[in-house]
């Protein structure tokens, strides 16, 4: 029930490499090419709100699912290709779709897009996919959360209105009460950066505290660097912390979901 917070400077010694993911990342055609492995699919919410996401399968049956969210740039091919990358690794994967369709490729239209989010709209589209991947029957039912900045919040919101058997967040808004996080079933990990400004210390450390009034097992690694530094196509990119996140990210999920 205790945090845990380490920071990538203190733990590592000799640079991790990116390994894969990054390459593909870092190459439009490569993602493309990564992203177009995923389907669409389609559901409508209990209110009726008709909503897109796209989906993996794994070969084998059975499998774990992982729910992705994406950043404030929208549904892109960026974060399909890490979808892909979950489904390589033998999930079950699902990248929603809070913008309705909309991808943003300049900060303007990012910012836009996600303003006009509205948190109930979104609440109940993220539940109701969270729905769906445990009714699957080529699932376990168990199903875990992730997402980056924008969608890091979102990742832990829906987990919340869901509870679900784990929570990533990358740099997201976690600025949450230990009342609001009691609804929480499974446990947390955290990814964060030394010099991001807005999702800063100041946040995490009040999250941390809520997360134990809550009683809630939460992971927390801080990393030396900055906000979206595990995006290869951010100038905020950083190769070693990307790749050690996200092998803390599989470690984590493959032991709480197995």
């Amino acid at each position: 029930m205790f945090a845990r917070r380490e920071v990538l400077g203190q733990l590592i010694t000799a640079p991790v490499a990116a390994g894969g993911l990054a390459a593909v990342l870092a190459n439009p055609d490569a993602a493309r090419a990564a992203a177009s492995s995923l389907e669409t699919v389609e559901i409508t919410t209990g209110s009726g709100l008709q909503v897109q996401a796209a989906w993996g399968a794994p070969a084998q049956a059975q499998a774990l699912s992982v729910l992705l969210v994406h950043e404030w740039w929208g549904l892109n091919d960026s974060i399909k290709a890490v979808a892909a990358q979950f489904v390589a690794e033998g999930y079950g994967a699902l990248a929603v779709d809070l913008y309705g369709g909309r991808v943003a490729d300049n900060g303007d239209d990012a910012r836009s897009y996600m303003n006009d989010v509205e948190d109930g709209a979104a609440t109940e589209i993220l539940a109701a996919w969270i729905d769906w991947l445990r009714a699957r029957e080529d699932g376990t039912g168990a199903v875990a959360t992730v997402g980056w900045c924008f969608g890091g919040g979102w990742s832990l919101n829906a987990s919340m209105a869901r509870p679900v058997e784990a929570t990533v967040v990358y740099y997201g808004n976690v600025s949450r009460t230990a009342e609001e996080l009691a609804a929480l079933e499974g446990p947390v990990l955290g990814h964060f950066a030394t010099r991001d400004q807005w999702i800063n210390d100041a946040m995490v450390d009040g999250f941390t505290g809520a997360m134990m009034a809550a009683q809630k097992p939460l992971t927390v690694y801080w990393y030396e660097a900055d906000h979206a530094f595990a995006n290869p196509t951010s100038a905020r990119y950083d190769e070693d912390d990307a790749a050690l996140s996200w092998q803390r990210t599989l470690a984590f999920l493959d032991e709480t979901l197995a």
